[in-house]
Parts: structure tokens; sequence; C-alpha cells
């Protein structure tokens, strides 16, 4: 399951698409739209500025904007970044690959086979699918 920063990230960023031809946007507008705790939100933002999917400004006029177009922006990327792996085990995760403890042979595993066509059916549909099509849909 998608943790509570990943959704809030997702609908931040779905707000800042949505109001893309704003040149900012403040914090406390989406905080208040969605429901998102002030300061939780700050943390979310910046890490998303940090990851290179947001631009911000200080001072009047300042706020937070998109500096990549929708389609540039995978939900891979964000879940990744928020959530960690993305795969159910960690035997089958390309980036945060562990073996599990309880597993005498990965290769004859037929829990890890299973779950490596979970992952790969689960990336395919991440990696092909960006905020320009959660925007397309709300």
């Amino acid at each position: 399951m998608l943790s509570k920063k990943t959704k809030y990230a997702l609908h931040a960023l779905s707000y800042l698409g949505r109001h893309k031809d704003e040149k900012t946007v403040l914090i406390h507008d989406i905080a208040e739209e969605h429901g998102i705790s002030h300061k939780f939100l700050e943390n979310i933002l910046l890490e998303l500025k940090k990851a290179g999917m947001l631009g911000s400004k200080k001072g009047k006029g300042g706020g937070y904007y998109l500096i990549k177009d929708p389609k540039e922006i995978p939900l891979s990327k964000v879940i990744r970044l928020l959530d960690g792996p993305i795969a159910l085990l960690p035997c089958v995760s390309l980036n945060y690959y562990e073996p599990c403890a309880e597993c005498k042979n990965e290769a004859q595993c037929g829990i890890n086979k299973v779950m490596i066509q979970v992952r790969d059916e689960t990336l395919k549909i991440l990696e092909n699918k960006t905020l320009e099509d959660i925007l397309k849909i709300g």
C-alpha cells in the first residue's frame, strides 16, 4: 500500500500540475484543499524539490511550482522516492535487493519467481504512467 506521504505527494503534484499556469502555488493552498498538515506537506515538497521535480521561490509571490512537464514525472519515481522499493519482497527488488533470511535457494524458490512477475507487471504500469495520466483522469 502507498504510504500517506506518497499519496499526499501525488495529490500535491496533481494540484501543482492543475495550476501550472500560475507562477507559484502556496503550500497553504495545497494543504487546505487536501486536508494535509502544513508541516508534513512542507517536508514532502522539499523532498520532491531535492529530487528535481519542483522548484520554489521565496518571498512575496513565492511558493512551489513544477519544473518538469507532468509527462516527465513517472509514478514509479515518486513512489520509490517516498516509499522505497516497489517490489513486495526484498529478494526481487531491483534497487533495494536483499536475500530473504528464510530462503535457502533463491533460484528454486517459487515465491521468488511469482513475485518477480508481480514486480515486472507493476513496474511496467508505474514506469509508463506519469503525473500527466493522473491529470487526464482527475
